[in-house]
């Protein structure tokens, strides 16, 4: 073959080889175009899947959101008409209650065995517990509703002091530990009822765990902040129980039993946590066990100096129990209440005179030879009379203040300011008998 025909080949080969190198190349373009395709498809059927599912679940969500919205609404009235439920409630229970500690007390001043007397001061154990649960079911309801608005005003801390030294040196006497409050001339900023709760139940905790030694109430400056630590040498907290003591119904872990101890509720230091919470005030312990606690309560200081406690010291210091011939004026609409307050007093060898209503009250002072030494009136009366308005009807009739006490089950703070506003001594039911023949052996002093 000639040399011309020979290159002429090789030139049609490599035309050729490159032309079906093209065209592969093109095929295999084309194939990656048409895989590219298919992939492009599904992968918008899977954006499209997902974006339904999100839609779907994003409905659900709102859908779910409404309902959690309607659930929180539906517990949070709920739970104010718990609170509104209790309210009324203790109210009611408090009534009949009071008229029991009151048979109690008269029973018990005719008891001439050991036998009696020990039968009727188990029964005043019982009662005290039953009132200490129920207000203190009725405290928690109402702070956890929200429904307690602390009134923040100055507060005296020796004042403080003195009231709940009063309150508490019997309990330590006759439990043979010491009790001392350190003198303190400052005012605090805070809401003086849930203050002192606060400090009553810690008191009251410190004394039941405490065995031997005493208890210690003293404060310290810290800026602009007064600390007040309630110190016991009882028998400590573990390190593990350091959280769960502010639960409800959760008492100490040492036994009861071999400490000598009375067991209590446990609602105690769960009550603290809520009002401290209420009102901004920390509340923190250190413990050793076995050696005791000292729990501190940090409150801003006052605004103004503190006023001295001498009042309130003399007011809860009784001057004798001479009641002999004391004139009563008792204004009170429950029938039980009535017959066991009036049973009460005669016992006291007072005379006494009742009514349930003002117009019965002014009835009865329509004898100028009866003039009464003092008028004791429930607040709510038969008729819608309110017992503040009575005494200041009697005292306008009488034409002087009169001394005052009104008796209550209602625990309200207007019906507590109204009473102050009067010049009128108040006294929540259940009553405690001695404490109500202090206060009127104090009043006609």
């Amino acid at each position: 073959m000639p040399l011309r025909d020979i290159n002429d080949l090789e030139k049609l080969k490599k035309i050729n080889a490159a032309l079906v190198s093209r065209v592969e190349r093109s095929m295999d373009q084309q194939g990656n175009a048409f895989s590219l395709f298919q992939t492009a498809i599904s992968l918008e059927n899977r954006v499209r899947n997902r974006t339904e599912e999100l839609h779907a679940t994003l409905r659900r969500l709102e859908q779910s959101n409404i309902d959690l919205s309607a659930a929180k609404e539906n517990a949070e009235l709920a739970n104010l008409s718990k609170t509104r439920f209790l309210a009324a409630a203790s109210h009611d229970v408090l009534q009949p209650l009071n008229a029991a500690h009151l048979s109690v007390s008269a029973l018990a001043e005719v008891q001439t065995s050991d036998e009696g007397r020990k039968l009727v001061r188990q029964v005043e154990r019982s009662l005290e517990t039953m009132e200490d649960l129920l207000r203190t079911l009725l405290d928690i309801s109402k702070l956890d509703a929200g429904v307690v608005q602390p009134e923040i005003g100055d507060v005296s801390l020796e004042a403080l002091f003195s009231s709940l030294r009063s309150d508490f040196h019997p309990e330590a006497e006759k439990k043979g530990l010491i009790l001392k409050f350190r003198p303190v001339n400052v005012a605090v900023r805070s809401d003086r009822t849930l203050l002192r709760r606060i400090l009553q139940n810690i008191l009251s905790n410190a004394l039941r765990y405490t065995r031997s030694g005493g208890v210690l109430v003293g404060t310290r400056h810290r800026g602009d902040t007064i600390r007040i630590d309630v110190a016991d040498t009882g028998c400590g907290i573990a390190e593990d129980q350091r959280e769960a003591v502010f639960e409800e119904f959760h008492r100490g872990t040492a036994t009861l039993a071999d400490a000598g101890l009375a067991g209590g509720l446990g609602l105690g230091l769960a009550i603290v946590r809520r009002m401290a919470a209420a009102l901004g005030h920390p509340v923190t312990f250190s413990s050793k066990v076995g050696r005791g606690t000292i729990f501190h309560i940090d409150v801003p200081i006052g605004l103004a100096a503190a006023e001295p406690a001498t009042a309130v010291a003399d007011l809860e210091r009784p001057r004798g129990y001479g009641l002999f011939g004391t004139k009563v004026l008792l204004v009170e609409n429950d029938a039980d209440v009535l017959s066991a307050m009036t049973s009460l007093l005669e016992r006291w060898q007072c005379l006494v005179r009742a009514a349930t209503s003002t117009d019965d009250a002014l009835d009865l002072l329509g004898d100028t030879d009866w003039m009464p030494d003092i008028v004791i009136a429930d607040q709510h009366l038969d008729g819608g009379d309110l017992g503040t308005a009575t005494i200041a009807e009697v005292r306008d009739y009488l034409g002087r203040p009169v001394p005052a006490l009104i008796v209550t089950a209602d625990g309200s703070e207007p019906v507590a300011k109204a009473a102050r506003a009067a010049g009128i001594e108040l006294m929540r039911k259940p009553l405690k008998p001695a404490q109500l023949r202090a206060l009127l052996a104090h009043l006609l002093a």
